[in-house]
């Protein structure tokens, strides 16, 4: 349980980070596209070796597909019905959504491959805080633009940093009773919710904020986060 409390919290840490530099200062436009750009990038390859791939590889494709399809109809949904409330959320708020419904199944996974005997997923571990990083800092600055007061932005990554270190624990607590097609299930939520919040919040304001450099930057993240998955 100790090993599951430490990696979880290590994992989860980048969220807080991400949120705290975000507020540190007020970043410039381009800057933050750049962030976000890398960050779209690294999250493309997390969707690609560590959760699609992952998912293959301890179940079955229908549990992936039925996977995939409800974390991306969970994240539409949900999204939709924040901007209907708030009249249009932002991305700030998208990208915090984005990171807490891939956050738990991300964190839920490597829980369970503690408690398993296959010890930490070193790629699975970097893959998420590459891609926190980027995605925390990137709200932070959007909410910040909104108005939204730094201490209300800082409970906000607190909480959801929380509940991801939970999921952890919660994976390592259940790992003897969690079948390889449920895992496949959990890796494909985390992929759809993530492929709808890339498409629909993440991309659009990387491209708006950085222009045409962040193509350039996305393959940059995509290229380090692969590498780093296939070093382990």
């Amino acid at each position: 349980m100790g090993s599951a409390v430490l990696w979880g919290a290590v994992a989860a840490s980048s969220l807080v980070l991400g949120a705290l530099l975000g507020l540190a200062r007020q970043w410039p436009d381009r800057w933050v596209g750049l962030v976000l750009a890398f960050g779209a990038g690294a999250l493309v390859s997390s969707v690609s070796f560590e959760l699609a791939e992952e998912g293959l590889e301890v179940g079955s494709g229908p549990s992936v597909g039925i996977g995939l399809a409800v974390g991306a109809f969970t994240y539409w949904g949900l999204n939709r019905e924040l901007e209907r409330r708030s009249s249009g959320s932002g991305a700030g708020t998208a990208l915090a959504l984005g990171a807490f419904l891939d956050g738990i199944p991300e964190q839920l996974v490597l829980g369970i491959g503690i408690a398993t005997g296959g010890g930490v997923s070193i790629a699975l571990l970097v893959a998420i805080f590459v891609s926190n990083l980027p995605e925390a800092i990137g709200s932070a600055s959007q909410m910040r633009e909104a108005k939204r007061s730094p201490s209300t932005i800082r409970r906000l990554w607190i909480a959801v940093a929380v509940v991801c270190l939970l999921a952890t624990l919660a994976g390592y607590a259940i790992a003897d009773s969690v079948s390889g097609e449920l895992q496949a299930g959990i890796d494909g939520f985390a992929a759809g919710a993530l492929l709808v919040m890339l498409v629909d919040s993440m991309i659009p304001e990387a491209a708006r904020k950085a222009g045409d450099t962040a193509g350039l930057v996305t393959t940059l993240g995509f290229a380090v986060a692969a590498g780093l998955s296939a070093l382990s």
